[in-house]
């Protein structure tokens, strides 16, 4: 009976199955995935390393100048040393110059600048602040002439 026919098969036995092809995509969709995945967990890592350092220079840089700052009898010039773990100052202190110099004012005022330098790999990174400090003015002996 049934001579010419052929029996068909319904169509989810046939591919009940995963392709060979469909299995090298899906691996390969995950591959790059984790890749990508990895390359943002290594980004993160690089910038919390880069933000303790700064953060560590920062905290440097306001030792210093508050070391600086403490100083009574603060006068110009420049000093710099090194920390125990291959942080590096450099300190100045100069004394601005009024442009207006009818009157000599009683007090001078200083400008503090502090930088803080270390390595990064092959880069030299650096972190400095700068602030102002009114200082008293020294009785110079010319003026102690004139009080006399």
């Amino acid at each position: 009976m049934t001579k010419g026919r052929r029996s068909v098969e319904p169509i989810s036995k046939v591919a009940s199955g995963f392709a060979l092809i469909e299995i090298l995509v899906a691996i390969s969709i995950l591959a790059i995935s984790l890749v990508v995945i990895f390359q943002l967990f290594s980004g993160g890592l690089k910038s919390r390393q880069l933000s303790q350092k700064y953060a560590r220079g920062v905290f440097y840089a306001r030792e210093k100048m508050a070391e600086t700052l403490v100083i009574p009898e603060l006068s110009e010039g420049e000093s710099q040393g090194e920390f125990e773990d291959d942080y590096r100052w450099q300190s100045s202190v100069t004394r601005i110059v009024p442009e207006n110099d009818e009157k000599d004012p009683p007090v001078d005022l200083m400008k503090i600048h502090v930088r803080i330098t270390w390595r990064e790999g092959e880069k030299e990174k650096s972190f400095s602040i700068d602030t102002m400090k009114v200082v008293k003015r020294e009785p110079s002996a010319d003026n102690t002439k004139k009080g006399v």
